[in-house]
C-alpha cells in the first residue's frame, strides 16, 4: 500500500490521460458526427480500437480469453459502452448539453453509491471533494441552455447508472481476462453491440465523409479509445472510486479551454471561479484516502 499523496507514476499517468484525452473528445465528437450517426460512429471506434489492441496481445503472446471471460466482456460492454455511452448519444438529441453536463456531474455521486453497496464507502474528505466537485461543474455548465424532454431526462439516466454500475462491476464481480485482453474484449463485444444497435435504428453513414470527420474519428479510436478507455479501466483497481470519477468535473474543463483556444470561445468569470473550484475538489479526492490500492503492474500493458 502506498500513500494517496504520492499517486504512483502510471496511476498518475492513467489519471491524467483520462482527464485531457476525455476532454477533447467532445470536440472530436462534434466534427465525426458531421459524417457519422451516433450509434455508427461510437461503435465502429470501439470495434477498430478493440480489434488493433486485441491482435497486439496476440501478437505478444496473450492467451484467448475464456468462455467465461468473454462473458464477463459482453456484460462490461453492453453497461459501459452500449448502455453508457448510447444512451448519452440518444439523450443528446433531446437534452441540451449543459443539462448534458450536470448529470455527467453526477456519476461520481452514483459510483460512490455502487462502490458503498460493494464495501467501499468514500472517506469524509471525498464526499467533500465529490460535492464541491459537483458544485463547480454546475457552475461551469449555468452559462448553458437547460433544456430537456422527458425521453432525455431518461437516457441521461440510464447511461449514468449504466456507465457507474458497469465500472463497479468490472471491479467488483466480473473477472475480465487479464491486462490488456480483457479491455480489448470488452470493446469488441461493446462496439459491436452499438453497431447492431445502429443498423436496427436505420442509421447509415453520409454520402460524403469529410477529412476533417475522418480525422476526427481517427483521434476517437487511438486516443480515445485505446489510450483513454484503457487508461480509465488500468485506473479502476488502483484508485479510489471517487477519484477515478472524478473525470467527470475535469472533462469539461479541457473542453472550455479547447473551445476557447480552437473555437474562439470566452472564458469569463464565472468559468475561472468554476475551474477553481473543480480545481480544488480533485485535489480532495487525490488527497482523500489515507491508502491506495497497490496492484501489480499487468504485464501487456507495461
Amino acid at each position: 500500500m502506498q500513500s494517496s499523496a504520492r499517486l504512483a507514476r502510471p496511476v498518475l499517468l492513467a489519471l491524467l490521460t483520462v482527464y485531457l484525452v476525455w476532454g477533447s473528445t467532445y470536440l472530436a465528437i462534434h466534427v465525426a458526427l458531421q459524417g457519422f450517426p451516433p450509434f455508427l460512429l461510437m461503435g465502429s471506434r470501439f470495434v477498430v480500437a478493440g480489434a488493433i489492441l486485441f491482435g497486439w496481445c496476440r501478437w505478444r503472446g496473450a492467451a484467448l480469453p475464456t468462455r467465461q471471460q468473454w462473458r464477463a466482456a459482453l456484460l462490461i460492454g453492453a453497461l459501459l459502452l452500449c448502455g453508457g455511452m448510447g444512451m448519452t448519444a440518444v439523450a443528446q438529441q433531446y437534452v441540451s448539453s449543459g443539462l448534458t453536463a450536470v448529470f455527467i456531474a453526477c456519476s461520481p455521486f452514483i459510483y460512490a453509491l455502487w462502490a458503498g453497496l460493494f464495501g467501499d464507502w468514500p472517506t469524509r474528505r471525498e464526499w467533500l471533494g465529490i460535492l464541491i466537485g459537483f458544485a463547480g461543474a454546475v457552475l461551469l455548465a449555468s452559462g448553458g441552455e437547460f433544456a430537456a424532454q422527458p425521453l432525455g431526462v431518461i437516457a441521461l439516466l440510464c447511461a449514468t447508472l449504466s456507465w457507474t454500475l458497469g465500472s463497479i462491476l468490472s471491479l467488483k464481480k466480473v473477472q475480465l481476462a487479464p491486462g490488456a485482453m480483457g479491455f480489448a474484449s470488452e470493446m469488441l463485444l461493446g462496439g459491436a453491440g452499438m453497431i447492431a444497435i445502429a443498423l436496427l435504428r436505420g442509421e447509415v453513414l453520409a454520402p460524403v465523409i469529410s477529412l476533417q470527420a475522418w480525422l476526427a474519428w481517427a483521434y476517437l479510436v487511438v486516443a480515445g479509445s485505446l489510450g483513454a478507455f484503457t487508461a480509465y479501466m488500468y485506473l479502476l483497481p488502483r484508485a479510489s472510486p471517487a477519484l477515478v470519477s472524478s473525470y467527470a468535473y475535469v472533462n469539461p474543463v479541457i473542453a472550455v479551454g479547447l473551445g476557447t483556444v480552437f473555437g474562439g470561445e470566452q472564458v469569463g468569470r464565472r468559468e475561472g471561479i468554476a475551474v477553481a473550484i473543480i480545481l480544488a475538489s480533485v485535489m480532495l479526492l487525490t488527497l482523500g484516502r489515507g491508502k491506495i490500492r497497490n496492484v501489480e503492474p499487468v504485464a501487456e500493458i507495461s
